[in-house]
């Protein structure tokens, strides 16, 4: 064989790797904005990049892997079904104490369901994976509790918050969540 076809052949080769690394990136990226949706471009507008921000998604993916998620029990459901309803009702005489219990509702059907509940970004980060839809709305009811704590939300933006906590609290009382399998990069 020739020098020249040796070449040829590993230029080839070369060629093929690199057109299926490209393939591999492109529908990894795919998978990860299908998956994640507003999160997924939340989180490039934050970090300024498609690579860091799909770098942080999968090792999000991967960190709640390694977590024991499970379902609630129909009766665990039911329960903080009707303890919701009771905020919603509670939000008409007492706004601001509905909020809080809203949040902390949330919180605790994290913790039962096996997500760990220590810092707020790690939450909603861990959430992301599983409910990628309504994270969101947990930012912003959770932003909006904060607000309220300082004395510095409208009865408005309370209602608002309840309405982004209860798309939050009905999909963790969904039998199983979302998932995304990923692959090594």
């Amino acid at each position: 064989m020739s020098t020249a076809t040796v070449i040829a052949i590993f230029a080839a080769f070369v060629l093929i790797a690199v057109i299926a690394w490209m393939y591999e990136n492109r529908r990894r990226s795919h998978l990860l904005h299908h998956h994640f949706g507003p999160e997924y471009d939340r989180l490039v507008h934050e970090r300024g990049s498609r690579r860091r921000a799909e770098h942080e998604l999968a090792d999000r993916a991967k960190r709640v892997k390694g977590l024991t998620i499970r379902p609630l029990l129909a009766g665990e459901r039911a329960h903080y079904a009707e303890l919701w309803r009771a905020q919603q009702i509670r939000f008409v005489d007492d706004p601001r104490g509905a909020v809080s219990e809203a949040d902390r509702l949330v919180e605790e059907v994290m913790r039962l369901r096996g997500y760990p509940v220590g810092d707020f970004e790690q939450r909603a980060a861990d959430v992301s994976v599983d409910h990628p839809r309504v994270v969101e709305n947990y930012r912003l009811a959770h932003d909006i509790a904060l607000r309220h704590e300082r004395g510095q939300a409208s009865t408005e933006e309370l209602r608002k918050a309840m309405i982004y906590y209860r798309a939050l609290f009905e999909d963790l009382l969904e039998d199983q969540p979302v998932t995304v399998e990923m692959h090594s990069r």
